[in-house]
Parts: C-alpha cells; structure tokens; sequence
C-alpha cells in the first residue's frame, strides 16, 4: 500500500533539501555560543515592583548595560518584573553598578541569580560535548551490530543507524545557527547539548525497532525481495513510530507554548530533533540497508529494476 522504499531518493533528496541551507548557515554565522562556551555573566535581576503599568522593558535594561560597556548583551525577560543577562564577564562592582542604574527605573530589585563562566571553562565544555557525541556514536555502531550479529551483514544496520542519528544532528544544528541568526537572543548552551544527546537516543531508538522488525521478516520471507521485505517491515511499524512520536511532540509542543521562556530554547530544539528523528527513521534509515544490498552505488545511484519473474 505504501511505496516507501521504492521512493527512497525522493526521501534522501528532501533530506538534503532540509540539511543544506543548515550547513551553509554554520558555514556563514557559526552558532550562536552562550556564555557556557565563551564565558561571561548570565545576572537575573527582580523588581518586585515593576508591575503591568510599568513592567521590566528590553530595550531600557539594554540600553543601561550599553552605558557600561556591554551593548552586546542578550536580555529576556520572565514575567512583568524580572530581567535574565548574559554578557561579558561582571566583577562585583559592575553588578552592583548595573543594579543601582535598573533600580532608579524600576524600584527597589535585587540579584536572584549570578553565574560566571570563565573562557578556558567553556572552551573544555565544548570539547567535552564534541567526545560526547562521538562517544554516543562509536558505542551505538557496537552496540546494534552486536545486538543484529545473528542477522546477515549486522555491521551494515549499525552504519544505517549512524547516517541516520548523524541526518537528525545536523538537521538540529543547521537549524540552530539558522534561528541563532535570525532570532535574537537564541544561543546554544549546554542544554542544547542536553537535547541533542535525548534526540541521539529518540532516533536510533526508533531506528532499531524498524531495523527489528526487518530482521524478523528476513527470516520469515526468505524467498521474497529484500526490497519487499523491509517495505513491509517499515509499513508494520508505521503506526507504533507516528504514534510514539506524536505523543512526545504534543507534549513537546505544550511545554513550547505554555512553558516560560527559561526552558522554551530547549523545548524547540527537543521538537526539532524528535520530528527529524521520526523522519530519519522510517524514510532513511532502513532504505539505506536497501541501497547497500542492491550496492547501488555502482550505478550512480539509480536503483536496479526488478528482475522479471
């Protein structure tokens, strides 16, 4: 009923279609680093009285940063009456500079919070993110061909769980230094590197559920296509996938609309990745198996016509 397979370069061109402007974005802009990579302050400020009438505005904080030299600081706001700022590292005496300039505008306020990250500090986060995915990876191509290793070339269902997981990181990453760019104030943090580890884990859990199934049936239709064979298996799993995943989104979705804006970076960045890991899964993930036994890589990448019966 449904060709997915027999359209597999439809799938991997729209993939590309959704990869590309990503990595030409990374290529341009970079992502856009918090302090946790740079290193700086990251200050939330409450003023219990700045109510509706006269709540805590972006662009009055900004420009009292600007005054002491941290234009570039990226502001948000929490509520009528709290302001969250991440800039440049802050001694002592500016926060309290700064403080004493927001509270003749807003009354009376006091620091809620004050983190400092130095730059040595988040360049080893930022390595140690790098190995954690590598790591993830590496142990994900072990751990699934010796989980298929009764299974007829079990290596190649590894290398298709990786294409697949490393489609839905890049997706996650293009997309980040794409709204890094165009949204103020979107910066990648270390719970970015939080969502794209869950999304890692969403991904290839899927993946090996289909690649499962497709195992199962190669041992049930020996005398069938394998082309068939794991077209069947992707439709039989079809609804467990959609259905799995949709729940995840919705709720998702929720915590996106309804959730504050503190959590509202990570939320987006979960959702991105479970939509492209669902995706990767049924559309790439097992036709790669399919382009790697019919090696249509020997052909320019044309699949090979059925044999007549």
């Amino acid at each position: 009923m449904f060709a997915i397979v027999q359209r597999r370069y439809w799938y991997f061109g729209l993939s590309l279609l959704v990869i590309v402007p990503g990595l030409i974005a990374l290529a341009l802009w970079g992502l856009p680093p918090s302090i946790d990579f740079t290193g700086g302050t990251l200050l939330q400020v409450q003023f219990p009285q700045a109510q509706a009438q006269h709540p805590v505005d972006i662009t009055q904080v900004r420009q009292v940063y600007a005054q002491n030299g941290f234009g570039d600081a990226t502001i948000q706001t929490s509520g009528t009456d709290t302001a969250i700022v991440r800039s440049k590292p802050l001694d002592q005496n500016q926060q309290q500079t700064i403080l004493t300039q927001l509270q003749a505008i807003y009354g009376p306020g006091n620091i809620m919070s004050a983190e400092t990250v130095g730059p040595s500090v988040g360049a080893e986060v930022a390595q140690r993110a790098a190995g954690a995915v590598g790591l993830a990876a590496v142990g994900i191509l072990v751990y699934i061909t010796y989980a298929f290793r009764k299974a007829d070339h079990p290596f190649r269902y590894g290398v298709a769980a990786i294409v697949a997981m490393l489609h839905d990181v890049l997706v996650v990453i293009g997309t980040a230094a794409i709204l890094g760019h165009f949204i103020s104030g979107w910066e990648v943090d270390s719970l970015f590197l939080t969502a794209l580890l869950t999304v890692i884990a969403f991904s290839v859990h899927d993946t090996i559920v289909v690649f499962d199934r497709i195992r199962e049936n190669v041992l049930l239709h020996r005398r069938m296509e394998y082309e068939t064979v794991v077209n069947h298996s992707i439709v039989q799993t079809l609804d467990r996938s959609i259905n799995t995943q949709l729940t995840v989104m919705l709720t998702l979705l929720s915590l996106a609309l309804f959730g504050g804006t503190t959590v509202r970076h990570f939320v987006v960045t979960l959702l991105i990745g479970v939509l492209s890991g669902t995706y990767s899964s049924i559309f790439n993930a097992a036709p790669i198996l399919v382009v790697w036994e019919k090696r249509e890589w020997m052909n320019l990448f044309r699949p090979k016509k059925a044999a007549t019966a």
